[in-house]
């Protein structure tokens, strides 16, 4: 089978820098002029690169960093990395979009309590101190919530949440592809409507629907002691664990392909772990002062090993006649 123009356009759209498509042209001469076709920019580009698209109407802004252009026929933005909910508001003015909208607690003090429902994200102490607020909807659109969003919220005692998964006795688990938690503020009593249940969380298992764990989602949850992670699952967020430290077990599926940082920090009572060939990556102290580890596989997938992941650890001596494990894994923060 042949793969016609648009085929090789949309396989195209996943090369990683324009040296892929340069030598898609230069190698295939039946394939040459594919990236005239191009009315965007499928990735970043610079004053090089940008000379070949020649028929960009389109313009994908994909990191804070990336250059800019507005020359040619390029009437419209598309911005991917996060922008508080105020640029967003800005940028749609002159017909541009934006893909990542953080509610800001400045955000919040301009636009009020109600959570738009472009919001993908809401920021650090987005609500900090809202003693006034007494209910808010939290829409299915948000799949991140910053580190004490609701903090200090003393009048807030009931939220609805669209996805909710799971209440545990101090933490509200929420969306999907991507499992968030946040920890249940003091005076709420009411969850969708209904009287807040707290349930044991010696045990979670996780919904196969999910296809991230997000920042801090169990972190602090010192009852959890066994988790069954689902094959969707391919990567574990940074603080994902930190400090469960009844946790004596948990299975890592060969999904995974990065330990986020801090990871297992602290999880004392985990024991042994099997780390899956698919892993590449070991985040900055991901199994800090886990003291009773005393089992852990190294694969040599295994590429990038973060500052400090193993101070502390209960293998640590053992680890350290690993010569392939760089001398920094085992130093303080």
């Amino acid at each position: 089978m042949k793969l016609g123009y648009n085929e090789i356009m949309i396989t195209s759209m996943y090369f990683n820098d324009i040296n892929d498509f340069i030598n898609l042209e230069m190698g295939v001469k039946r394939y040459r002029g594919n990236i005239e076709r191009f009315h965007f920019n499928p990735i970043p580009l610079n004053e090089y690169s940008r000379k070949l698209f020649t028929n960009i109407e389109t313009f994908h802004v994909y990191n804070y960093n990336d250059e800019i252009f507005n020359d040619g026929k390029i009437f419209k933005y598309i911005i991917w990395y996060k922008v508080s909910y105020s640029t967003h508001l800005k940028e749609k003015e002159q017909g541009n979009i934006c893909k990542n909208i953080i509610y800001t607690k400045e955000d919040r003090k301009s636009y009020g309590n109600t959570i738009p429902s472009e919001i993908k994200s809401l920021g650090y102490k987005c609500f900090n101190n809202c003693d006034s607020l007494t209910s808010i909807d939290i829409p299915s659109s948000v799949s991140e919530i910053g580190c004490d969003c609701f903090y200090e919220c003393s009048s807030l005692t009931s939220i609805n949440i669209d996805n909710l998964q799971f209440i545990s006795e101090k933490r509200i688990f929420m969306n999907e592809p991507v499992l968030v938690s946040i920890k249940i503020p003091d005076n709420l009593q009411i969850i969708n409507g209904k009287n807040i249940f707290k349930k044991d969380i010696n045990e979670f298992i996780i919904p196969s629907s999910i296809t991230k764990l997000g920042y801090d989602c169990f972190n602090g949850c010192k009852s959890l002691k066994s988790i069954n992670i689902p094959s969707s699952i391919i990567k574990l967020g940074s603080d994902s664990f930190y400090e469960c430290s009844s946790l004596t077990s948990i299975n890592i599926p060969s999904s995974i392909i990065k330990l986020g940082d801090r990871c297992f920090c602290e999880c004392s009572s985990l024991t042994s772990i099997n780390i899956p060939s698919s892993v590449s990556e070991i985040g900055n102290w991901c199994f800090e002062g886990c003291r009773s580890l005393t089992s852990i596989n190294i694969p040599s997938s295994i590429t990038s090993f973060g500052d400090g992941c193993f101070y502390k650890c209960g293998c640590e001596e053992e680890l350290m006649k690993n010569e392939t494990i760089p001398r920094d894994c085992f130093d303080e923060w």
